[in-house]
């Protein structure tokens, strides 16, 4: 089984890719939806984030209110550091549990998209990453367009990324979406034909 890590700054089409992937016949497993599955109440990782950050960031339902700790972690990287300490190993323990098991049930290709899959420490999971890029004056018209963002804020949230420069070069490929959605297929399939299908045949 070829286990694919998908990762990407902001604005660059991480998820497009991911989708594209997935309807090659993919099986998809998402990092940002296993991490939401780690804060649920009475769980091991919603006992630890409770613990260390208190009570106050609960909702009346007893689910961690994203928005309260949030407000505490973003300004704070003493605390940042703590809550990633708490979640990031959680989180890649319930992502190596679903690979483990799609190998189990006999898949082929597995993708993980994670934003953070290098910041994390999560690429041991993964047999080789994928990472999309674009030209920033790219994105930062996407993300104008597509979230009303103003320049000055989408530059502050690629700054708070991990350097591109870096990114690229630890990734074994890198996925161009510098143009628009009908070249991003046509580059995905060409992708797939040459990592995949060809890895299937030699195997």
């Amino acid at each position: 089984m070829l286990v694919i890590g998908l990762t990407g700054s902001i604005g660059t089409g991480k998820s497009e890719v991911a989708r594209l992937l997935e309807s090659l016949g993919a099986e998809l497993i998402n990092a940002d939806l296993v991490g939401h599955e780690a804060y649920a109440p009475n769980t091991e990782g919603w006992r630890q984030v409770v613990e260390a950050f208190g009570r106050d960031i609960l909702q009346p339902s007893g689910e961690v209110d994203r928005r309260k700790l949030g407000t505490i972690v973003f300004s704070d990287p003493e605390q940042m550091a703590k809550l990633n300490a708490i979640m990031h190993p959680r989180i890649a323990e319930m992502v190596g549990e679903r690979i483990e098991k799609l190998r189990d049930q006999g898949k082929e290709v597995v993708v993980v998209e994670a934003a953070l899959l290098f910041e994390a420490k999560w690429d041991y999971l993964v047999d080789e990453v994928w990472s999309t890029d674009a030209p920033v004056e790219t994105v930062i018209q996407r993300l104008r367009d597509r979230n009303g963002l103003e320049e000055e804020e989408v530059r502050k949230r690629i700054d708070s990324q991990m350097d591109r420069e870096e990114r690229l070069a630890r990734s074994d490929l890198v996925v161009d979406n510098s143009g628009d959605v009908a070249a991003l297929e046509q580059t995905v399939s060409s992708l797939w034909k040459i990592r995949v299908n060809q890895r299937t045949v030699r195997r």
